[in-house]
């Protein structure tokens, strides 16, 4: 079995997981423990790589020829994350979320383990095209402005001609539901790029990546903003001297003051504040630990693998276990971890059971916490991160966990109620499952009943794919069955992305 390295990206993927802080030489430090673990702002998971590094994860992730999604996140991303349930699910699951703004650099050392440099998307793609990678690079720009994504192929062709931009396109702009999602695939996919950089803004571009990052056929798809802007000099960069001290933000402010000084205050007002409530939280936690705790451990059943977490989920016991954490736990199978000794978790142990259930989850694998302790679940509920992992409160529901036998169908019909009803979660990866059972299952109830009724009671998160795909179920009842479909019963969760992608109104009212 592959060792488990549950936290920066996999080096199997992309670049080592924990690798070890090197010295300017090149030379590891002396000690194991000199790994570098992801960090938790606000409930997202960063990963900590400086430019450079980045660049090598990228080249990894190009060799491997598989999808990733990449994304910057500076303190707008944090806070709409914090209010929209879809864009913080999209954080946990991407491939990387580097560290764009001094303010989450300033928060990561304020929770005890500092991420190594600011990767802002505006210095991360010049510095990809001037790497060695940059030699016959294949890019395609999408998005930004009229014209902008052509000026900046040609700025690109002057600067490094050796980058090879095989494509542009500039899609009309509106809602993320109303965008012609076919003719963009068209535009990209004969292109064959290497990366594809889109240009939308957040949290648009970061949904549109999630939920066409299998169909796109790109290893690599980075969510980039204004850099597109940058590119074609339409807007200017802040000087060497003020992006060095974290000062980039008040040269936007100062080029773009009507647009950009609500947000800035907005956003400031909010992230600061709860910075401080998870550092309080962590602290507190921290605080009232027992000096001694108990090591971690692991064995191996007949149908999964149980580790026993131990006393700490915190950096300091990460770095004391690392050779553990690093070298003895799959990463490849499923597992059931006891959390239920744990009396002492910090923002880094957040981020390792993050990028444990990431990586299971890439595997089609699982991670079950196991009877998560008082200190653990007070730590996940303060970052939101809850509803993010499987938890079992006894062994049976572990097993059974493990084994899938918790799962249904997505979709079930009850015929006699005339009742469909949705289950677990419905994504952009089962949404061409849940259309064709659906509209099976309609045409077995036939033409009978005035209305339609799909319950979704059972069903924990959706995203904005499933969001158009319950529009167009609502549509094709109409028009194929004269049906009225009525969604009912949705969660809060379910709610939250139905409103953010402006359809709650007309799928959660009466028809």
């Amino acid at each position: 079995m592959n060792p488990i390295t549950p936290s920066v990206p996999q080096l199997r993927d992309f670049a080592p997981p924990f690798a070890p802080i090197r010295s300017r030489a090149g030379k590891p430090p002396p000690t194991l423990a000199a790994a570098r673990w992801p960090v938790v702002v606000l409930g997202v998971p960063f990963t900590p790589l400086d430019t450079g590094e980045a660049i090598g994860a990228i080249r990894e992730m190009i060799r491997s020829r598989r999808a990733h999604q990449i994304v910057t996140a500076n303190v707008d991303f944090l806070i709409q994350a914090h209010r929209d349930v879809e864009l913080r699910r999209i954080l946990l699951d991407a491939d990387l979320v580097l560290c764009d703004g001094a303010p989450v650099r300033w928060a990561s050392r304020w929770l005890g383990n500092a991420l190594p440099a600011r990767v802002a998307g505006a210095d991360l793609v010049p510095a990809l095209f001037s790497s060695p990678l940059g030699r016959g690079l294949r890019v395609f720009l999408l998005g930004a402005g009229p014209g902008i994504a052509a000026e900046a192929a040609l700025q690109i062709g002057v600067r490094w001609p050796e980058v090879r931009v095989v494509g542009t396109f500039c899609p009309a702009f509106g809602p993320l539901l109303e965008m012609n999602h076919d003719e963009i695939i068209r535009e990209v996919r004969p292109t064959r790029p290497d990366v594809l950089l889109v240009a939308f803004g957040c949290p648009k571009q970061e949904k549109w990546i999630a939920m066409h990052l299998r169909s796109l056929g790109v290893p690599v798809v980075i969510g980039v903003g204004g850099t597109l802007d940058f590119l074609a000099g339409r807007v200017r960069r802040a000087p060497e001297w003020m992006r060095g001290h974290g000062l980039e933000w008040l040269h936007r402010l100062l080029q773009e003051p009507t647009r950009l000084h609500r947000r800035y205050r907005t956003n400031l007002r909010e992230f600061f504040p709860a910075v401080a409530r998870q550092v309080r939280a962590l602290h507190a936690a921290a605080a009232h630990a027992p000096g001694e705790v108990a090591p971690p451990s692991l064995s191996f059943t007949r149908d999964a693998l149980e580790v026993l977490a131990g006393g700490a989920l915190t950096r300091a016991a990460l770095d004391r276990h690392a050779r553990f954490w690093r070298h003895s736990v799959p990463r490849d199978a499923s597992c059931v971890l006891d959390v239920s000794e744990v009396r002492a978790v910090d923002s880094t142990g957040l981020a390792f059971l993050l990028e444990w259930r990431r990586q299971l989850r890439s595997h089609d694998e699982r991670l079950v916490l196991f009877q998560p302790s008082r200190a653990l679940r007070g730590a996940l509920a303060t970052a939101r991160l809850l509803g993010a992992f499987v938890i079992a409160r006894s062994t049976v529901e572990a097993e059974q966990a493990i084994a899938g036998m918790q799962d249904e169908p997505p979709v079930s019909c009850d015929v006699e109620a005339g009742l469909l009803r949705w289950h677990g979660d419905i994504h952009a990866g089962n949404s061409r499952a849940v259309w064709r059972l659906t509209l099976q299952h309609l045409f077995a109830l036939g033409v009978r009943r005035p209305a339609v009724v799909i319950d979704l009671a059972e069903v924990r998160f959706i995203d904005s794919t499933a969001a158009g795909l319950m529009r167009r179920l609502k549509e094709a009842a109409r028009d194929q069955f004269g049906y009225r479909a009525l969604f009912i019963r949705a969660h809060a969760d379910v709610q939250n992305v139905l409103r953010h992608a402006g359809v709650a109104d007309d799928l959660l009212t009466s028809a």
